[in-house]
Protein backbone atom coordinates (compact mmCIF):
# COMPACT_ATOMS: atom_id res chain seq x y z
CA UNK A 1 0.00 0.00 0.00
CA UNK A 2 0.73 3.44 -0.91
CA UNK A 3 0.35 6.45 1.24
CA UNK A 4 1.32 9.91 0.97
CA UNK A 5 0.12 13.56 0.02
CA UNK A 6 0.84 15.84 -2.45
CA UNK A 7 0.68 19.42 -1.70
CA UNK A 8 -0.16 22.33 -3.83
CA UNK A 9 2.40 24.01 -5.70
CA UNK A 10 2.22 27.75 -4.83
CA UNK A 11 2.01 28.89 -8.95
CA UNK A 12 0.98 32.57 -9.59
CA UNK A 13 -0.46 33.65 -12.82
CA UNK A 14 0.21 37.63 -13.77
CA UNK A 15 -2.96 38.76 -14.86
CA UNK A 16 -3.20 42.89 -15.24
CA UNK A 17 -0.64 43.46 -12.62
CA UNK A 18 -2.25 41.31 -10.19
CA UNK A 19 -1.29 37.76 -9.18
CA UNK A 20 -3.59 35.07 -8.97
CA UNK A 21 -3.11 31.80 -7.00
CA UNK A 22 -3.46 28.36 -9.37
CA UNK A 23 -5.36 25.30 -8.39
CA UNK A 24 -4.06 21.86 -8.37
CA UNK A 25 -6.17 21.15 -11.35
CA UNK A 26 -5.31 23.71 -13.38
CA UNK A 27 -1.95 23.37 -12.87
CA UNK A 28 -2.08 19.66 -13.47
CA UNK A 29 -3.69 20.71 -16.83
CA UNK A 30 -1.44 23.00 -18.43
CA UNK A 31 1.32 19.79 -17.45
CA UNK A 32 0.00 17.70 -19.22
CA UNK A 33 -0.57 19.64 -22.05
CA UNK A 34 -4.04 20.65 -21.64
CA UNK A 35 -3.49 24.37 -21.22
CA UNK A 36 -5.71 25.24 -23.60
CA UNK A 37 -8.59 24.12 -22.13
CA UNK A 38 -8.79 26.96 -19.82
CA UNK A 39 -7.89 29.71 -22.55
CA UNK A 40 -10.87 31.81 -22.84
CA UNK A 41 -11.48 34.06 -25.78
CA UNK A 42 -11.91 37.73 -25.61
CA UNK A 43 -15.42 38.50 -26.57
CA UNK A 44 -15.31 39.53 -30.20
CA UNK A 45 -17.22 42.87 -30.59
CA UNK A 46 -20.58 42.37 -32.54
CA UNK A 47 -20.84 44.10 -36.12
CA UNK A 48 -23.82 46.24 -35.11
CA UNK A 49 -24.09 47.41 -38.84
CA UNK A 50 -27.33 48.98 -39.82
CA UNK A 51 -30.52 46.83 -40.70
CA UNK A 52 -30.90 48.14 -44.02
CA UNK A 53 -26.93 47.69 -44.72
CA UNK A 54 -27.56 44.54 -43.92
CA UNK A 55 -30.33 43.19 -45.48
CA UNK A 56 -28.38 45.58 -49.31
CA UNK A 57 -31.24 48.05 -49.56
CA UNK A 58 -29.68 51.00 -50.33
CA UNK A 59 -33.49 53.89 -50.12
CA UNK A 60 -31.41 57.07 -52.15
CA UNK A 61 -30.57 54.38 -54.55
CA UNK A 62 -34.65 53.04 -54.73
CA UNK A 63 -35.60 56.29 -54.93
CA UNK A 64 -33.77 57.35 -57.79
CA UNK A 65 -34.80 54.19 -60.06
CA UNK A 66 -38.73 55.57 -59.18
CA UNK A 67 -37.74 58.59 -60.54
CA UNK A 68 -36.22 57.41 -63.72
CA UNK A 69 -39.56 55.19 -63.99
CA UNK A 70 -41.87 57.72 -63.72
CA UNK A 71 -40.57 60.02 -65.90
CA UNK A 72 -38.47 58.22 -68.56
CA UNK A 73 -38.19 61.63 -70.54
CA UNK A 74 -34.55 61.46 -71.91
CA UNK A 75 -34.53 65.27 -72.07
CA UNK A 76 -35.17 65.10 -67.73
CA UNK A 77 -31.08 64.25 -67.82
CA UNK A 78 -31.35 60.83 -65.41
CA UNK A 79 -29.38 58.26 -65.70
CA UNK A 80 -32.62 55.75 -66.06
CA UNK A 81 -29.92 53.33 -67.63
CA UNK A 82 -29.38 52.38 -63.86
CA UNK A 83 -32.53 50.90 -63.29
CA UNK A 84 -31.07 47.93 -65.64
CA UNK A 85 -27.23 47.94 -64.88
CA UNK A 86 -27.76 48.21 -61.17
CA UNK A 87 -30.52 45.65 -60.70
CA UNK A 88 -31.84 44.99 -57.16
CA UNK A 89 -34.39 42.91 -55.47
CA UNK A 90 -35.71 44.94 -52.74
CA UNK A 91 -37.03 47.96 -54.47
CA UNK A 92 -39.25 46.04 -57.58
CA UNK A 93 -40.82 43.86 -54.92
CA UNK A 94 -42.08 46.83 -52.38
CA UNK A 95 -43.29 47.87 -55.63
CA UNK A 96 -45.22 44.95 -56.83
CA UNK A 97 -46.27 44.50 -53.13
CA UNK A 98 -48.16 47.81 -53.02
CA UNK A 99 -49.32 47.51 -56.41
CA UNK A 100 -50.69 43.97 -54.81
CA UNK A 101 -52.30 45.82 -51.94
CA UNK A 102 -54.22 48.56 -54.09
CA UNK A 103 -55.47 45.90 -56.01
CA UNK A 104 -57.07 43.65 -53.50
CA UNK A 105 -60.72 44.41 -52.98
CA UNK A 106 -61.10 41.85 -50.37
CA UNK A 107 -59.21 39.45 -52.04
CA UNK A 108 -56.07 38.83 -49.98
CA UNK A 109 -55.48 35.80 -52.78
CA UNK A 110 -55.01 38.17 -55.92
CA UNK A 111 -51.16 39.28 -53.91
CA UNK A 112 -49.48 35.86 -54.45
CA UNK A 113 -51.18 35.94 -57.91
CA UNK A 114 -49.63 39.43 -59.06
CA UNK A 115 -46.10 38.06 -57.64
CA UNK A 116 -46.25 35.45 -59.41
CA UNK A 117 -47.38 36.91 -62.76
CA UNK A 118 -44.03 39.37 -61.90
CA UNK A 119 -41.90 36.33 -61.92
CA UNK A 120 -43.17 34.25 -64.57
CA UNK A 121 -44.05 36.96 -67.11
CA UNK A 122 -40.36 38.41 -66.26
CA UNK A 123 -39.00 34.78 -67.02
CA UNK A 124 -41.13 35.14 -70.17
CA UNK A 125 -39.50 38.58 -71.30
CA UNK A 126 -36.35 37.37 -70.21
CA UNK A 127 -36.46 34.25 -72.46
CA UNK A 128 -37.64 36.27 -75.43
CA UNK A 129 -35.14 38.97 -75.07
CA UNK A 130 -32.73 35.94 -75.13
CA UNK A 131 -33.90 34.13 -78.10
CA UNK A 132 -34.12 37.62 -80.02
CA UNK A 133 -30.45 38.35 -79.35
CA UNK A 134 -31.02 40.67 -76.66
CA UNK A 135 -27.56 40.24 -74.02
CA UNK A 136 -29.86 40.88 -70.84
CA UNK A 137 -29.78 38.65 -67.28
CA UNK A 138 -33.25 37.92 -65.64
CA UNK A 139 -32.27 40.02 -62.74
CA UNK A 140 -32.31 43.28 -64.84
CA UNK A 141 -35.66 41.93 -66.26
CA UNK A 142 -36.91 41.22 -63.35
CA UNK A 143 -36.30 44.65 -61.67
CA UNK A 144 -37.20 46.75 -64.80
CA UNK A 145 -40.66 44.88 -64.88
CA UNK A 146 -41.12 45.95 -61.13
CA UNK A 147 -40.19 49.31 -61.01
CA UNK A 148 -42.92 49.88 -63.95
CA UNK A 149 -45.62 48.96 -62.58
CA UNK A 150 -45.46 52.59 -60.54
CA UNK A 151 -47.32 54.57 -63.18
CA UNK A 152 -50.40 52.16 -62.76
CA UNK A 153 -49.42 52.86 -58.77
CA UNK A 154 -49.51 56.50 -60.00
CA UNK A 155 -52.81 56.33 -61.61
CA UNK A 156 -54.96 53.93 -59.29
CA UNK A 157 -56.57 56.97 -56.97
CA UNK A 158 -57.00 59.00 -60.11
CA UNK A 159 -59.28 55.88 -61.23
CA UNK A 160 -60.87 56.11 -58.20
CA UNK A 161 -62.00 59.76 -58.79
CA UNK A 162 -63.16 59.38 -62.05
CA UNK A 163 -64.52 55.64 -62.36
CA UNK A 164 -68.01 56.54 -63.25
CA UNK A 165 -66.96 58.56 -66.33
CA UNK A 166 -66.31 55.66 -68.69
CA UNK A 167 -64.75 57.39 -71.66
CA UNK A 168 -62.55 59.01 -69.28
CA UNK A 169 -61.35 56.37 -67.13
CA UNK A 170 -60.47 53.94 -70.13
CA UNK A 171 -58.15 56.84 -71.70
CA UNK A 172 -56.64 57.00 -68.54
CA UNK A 173 -56.30 53.31 -68.57
CA UNK A 174 -55.03 53.27 -71.51
CA UNK A 175 -52.67 56.47 -70.77
CA UNK A 176 -50.94 54.34 -67.79
CA UNK A 177 -50.41 51.02 -69.71
CA UNK A 178 -48.29 52.68 -72.69
CA UNK A 179 -46.63 54.73 -69.81
CA UNK A 180 -45.80 51.67 -67.29
CA UNK A 181 -44.70 49.59 -71.01
CA UNK A 182 -42.59 52.74 -72.44
CA UNK A 183 -40.88 53.18 -68.87
CA UNK A 184 -40.08 49.09 -69.21
CA UNK A 185 -39.20 48.84 -72.89
CA UNK A 186 -37.30 51.73 -73.10
CA UNK A 187 -35.04 50.04 -70.81
CA UNK A 188 -35.25 46.59 -71.78
CA UNK A 189 -35.71 47.05 -75.83
CA UNK A 190 -31.76 48.17 -76.56
CA UNK A 191 -30.15 48.26 -79.85
CA UNK A 192 -29.34 44.88 -79.98
CA UNK A 193 -32.62 43.72 -81.03
CA UNK A 194 -33.17 46.48 -84.47
CA UNK A 195 -36.26 45.44 -86.92
CA UNK A 196 -37.01 43.08 -83.47
CA UNK A 197 -38.01 45.49 -81.42
CA UNK A 198 -41.52 44.84 -81.76
CA UNK A 199 -41.71 41.56 -81.23
CA UNK A 200 -40.51 42.10 -77.54
CA UNK A 201 -42.43 45.55 -77.20
CA UNK A 202 -45.71 43.90 -77.62
CA UNK A 203 -45.23 41.28 -75.14
CA UNK A 204 -43.98 43.81 -71.99
CA UNK A 205 -47.38 45.90 -73.35
CA UNK A 206 -49.84 43.08 -72.85
CA UNK A 207 -48.13 42.24 -69.63
CA UNK A 208 -48.98 45.37 -68.24
CA UNK A 209 -52.52 45.49 -69.62
CA UNK A 210 -52.88 41.94 -67.91
CA UNK A 211 -51.37 44.00 -64.47
CA UNK A 212 -54.03 46.47 -64.68
CA UNK A 213 -56.82 44.18 -65.18
CA UNK A 214 -56.11 41.97 -61.79
CA UNK A 215 -56.31 45.94 -60.44
CA UNK A 216 -59.35 47.02 -62.20
CA UNK A 217 -61.26 43.38 -62.11
CA UNK A 218 -61.88 43.56 -65.86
Amino acid sequence: DLSGSITTPDVKLNLGGEFIKESTATTFLRQRGYGWLLEVEDDVPEDNKPLLEELDIDLKDIYYKIRCVLMPMPSLGFNRQVVRDNPDFWGPLAVVLFFSMISLYGQFKVVSWIITIWIFGSLTIFLLARVLGGEVAYGQVLGVIGYSLLPLIVIAPVLLVVGSFEVVSTLIKLFGVFWAAYSAASLLVGEEFKTKKPLLIYPIFLLYIYFLSLYTGV
